[in-house]
């Protein structure tokens, strides 16, 4: 039986991420008033352990995995890999491994995307990608279902990013590549996304371009989006600051938006930096609905890495 892992979108495909998506919606509607730790009618999971990996900090991915699969009837090991035998140099291979003999599934957050793909190529379960330095596909689909709550589709819609070519920009560029809307990314020189990333999407017929001017990035765009612009361990912050300060989001800025655009950002927020609190906490802004489909989202993530979607 073939492992379905979910290391990046492409890994799924438009058709899978279109039903995990109606999945997610459907479920998430279906509690409605529920108390939060109240298992699904349906409880499909049940019986089904997930392990959660770890190597980076780690508030939003941590709490919605682990609440997913208690409300999907399952439950989880939580471990950071300063705890585990990982973290003294037992190999990620081994590790995989030996888990697939103990859980159903592996979830890992960590630096290098190159320990993901290593624990995929072991693991006899499903892997799913937490976050690497180079993805973050289940933001992303946190992102599309909250796209689909506030505009009712998600193909066609106009996504501005702002910033650092980072991690999640990758993912949003995989995403409009297989699910058909358009990214304008405002970079500076410098701070570009992977061009590999980027010409990938291209390949593929997504509308994706890097631009340099924030003003343009954003004109007409519904989704206007940003993220930290330090991530955890990354040195010469002053000089990256002073570089990314013009693409800071400001009411301004979103002025030049479509009238309905929709302000997002994966959390956590360095308020004065990326954005500021005019914007983050002004009545455009949907963060607190866009961490909420975390959890809605990554339930269905992972009903299609046990074949019960899809």
């Amino acid at each position: 039986m073939t492992i379905r892992h979910f290391l990046d979108l492409a890994d799924a495909g438009p058709t899978a991420i279109q039903a995990m998506l109606d999945d997610a919606l459907a479920r998430k509607q279906a509690r409605a008033g529920w108390p939060r730790g109240k298992p699904d009618a349906d409880a499909p999971l049940a019986g089904h352990t997930l392990a959660l990996i770890f190597e980076k900090n780690s508030t939003r991915t941590r709490v919605s995995f682990d609440m997913a699969m208690r409300q999907l009837g399952g439950t989880t090991i939580v471990m950071d890999a300063g705890s585990m035998q990982i973290g003294r140099g037992e190999s990620i291979a081994d590790t995989a491994r030996v888990l697939s003999r103990y859980v159903d599934a592996l979830m890992i957050r960590t630096d290098d995307h190159q320990k993901l793909i290593e624990m995929a190529h072991h693991a006899t379960i499903p892997v799913i990608n937490g976050l690497t330095d180079d993805s973050h596909p289940c933001q992303v689909m946190a992102d599309m279902l909250t796209v689909i709550e506030k505009r009712g589709s998600l193909a066609g819609s106009k996504w501005a990013w702002l910033g650092d070519g980072n991690n999640v920009l990758h993912s949003i560029a995989e995403a409009a590549s297989l699910m058909g809307f358009s990214v304008r990314a405002a970079c500076p020189e410098g701070y570009e996304p992977s061009e590999a990333v980027i010409g990938t999407a291209g390949q593929r017929g997504g509308d994706v371009k890097v631009v340099r001017d924030p003003v343009e990035a954003v004109a007409d765009a519904d989704i206007v989006v940003t993220d930290t612009w330090i991530s955890m361990g990354q040195d010469q912050a002053q000089e990256k600051l002073a570089a990314l300060g013009p693409y800071q989001v400001t009411p301004d800025l979103m002025r030049g938006a479509a009238p309905s655009a929709t302000f997002f950002h994966c959390l956590p927020a360095h308020r004065g930096e990326e954005v500021v609190d005019a914007v983050i906490d002004g009545p455009q802004s949907a963060i607190w609905d866009e961490a909420e489909n975390r959890l809605h989202a990554q339930k269905s993530v992972l009903l299609w890495c046990f074949g019960k979607l899809g």
